[in-house]
């Protein structure tokens, strides 16, 4: 296979990752939740791919970094907001009563997760510090877990949590994105536990959360993936 042919592989990866995005966006704004975060998943794996793709064919370029970004931001960003932008609309979801005039406006700040998301993203890309873990927390974490949440407690939200929690929760999560947290990766350099100790206590206690929770167990996962970041960074202090 010629260098010019494989140097298009990796960014082919990455459009079919915006491809994808853009479907997810569609599902979202239809709100047809299901379908979104099953894009949204589809994106995340091409995502993973990209980047291994560029590492096995050696196929870095400035224009596949740049590509990748606005790649991630649309689905990892702007999917995820239009997901919380179309259930903050529901019928069903309360609204206290301080907030009805200004109950149609609401919906947009869902879309502080996609300026967010592309200040992480844009973040990740100067800060030489995220090569073995992460500063922050990643973007397709962030969309899998507003995914998973509405998708799988979409009923309990609407029955039990109004929508000053649902903005509340898109604020600290938007936050999160790009606060100067470690946030552990999960390569593993080996399978031994002493390397390794931090990774393993996360799968053990996610396996148990994804069987009783089942979909929104996604949500719990990512939820528990930042408890354990925040009480690994304080133990290593």
């Amino acid at each position: 296979m010629s260098n010019a042919i494989t140097r298009h592989i990796p960014n082919t990866v990455t459009c079919l990752n915006l491809f994808s995005g853009c479907i997810a966006s569609v599902m979202a704004f239809e709100s047809k939740y299901e379908l979104a975060l099953g894009f949204i998943i589809l994106s995340a794996i091409f995502d993973f791919f990209d980047g291994m793709l560029a590492r096995l064919l050696n196929a870095h370029s400035p224009i596949g970094k740049e590509l990748d970004s606005l790649a991630d931001d649309v689905s990892f960003g702007v999917a995820p907001a239009l997901i919380v932008f179309s259930f903050l609309k529901e019928s069903g979801l309360h609204y206290p009563d301080f907030l009805t005039p200004i109950q149609s406006y609401i919906p947009y700040l869902a879309f502080i997760i996609a300026v967010f998301s592309a200040l992480r993203l844009a973040k990740f890309n100067v800060d030489e510090r995220q090569t073995s873990s992460f500063i922050g927390l990643p973007t397709p974490a962030n969309a899998l877990f507003w995914g998973s949440l509405i998708v799988g407690a979409g009923d309990l939200l609407l029955m039990h949590v109004n929508a000053v929690v649902i903005v509340a929760l898109v604020i600290v999560f938007s936050l999160l994105l790009t606060a100067e947290i470690p946030m552990f990766s999960l390569k593993f350099k080996n399978l031994g536990w002493k390397d390794n100790k931090i990774s393993y206590i996360f799968i053990l206690v996610s396996i148990p959360m994804l069987i009783i929770f089942k979909l929104s167990g996604i949500a719990a996962v990512i939820t528990w993936y930042i408890i354990l970041s925040l009480l690994t960074q304080k133990a290593n202090k």
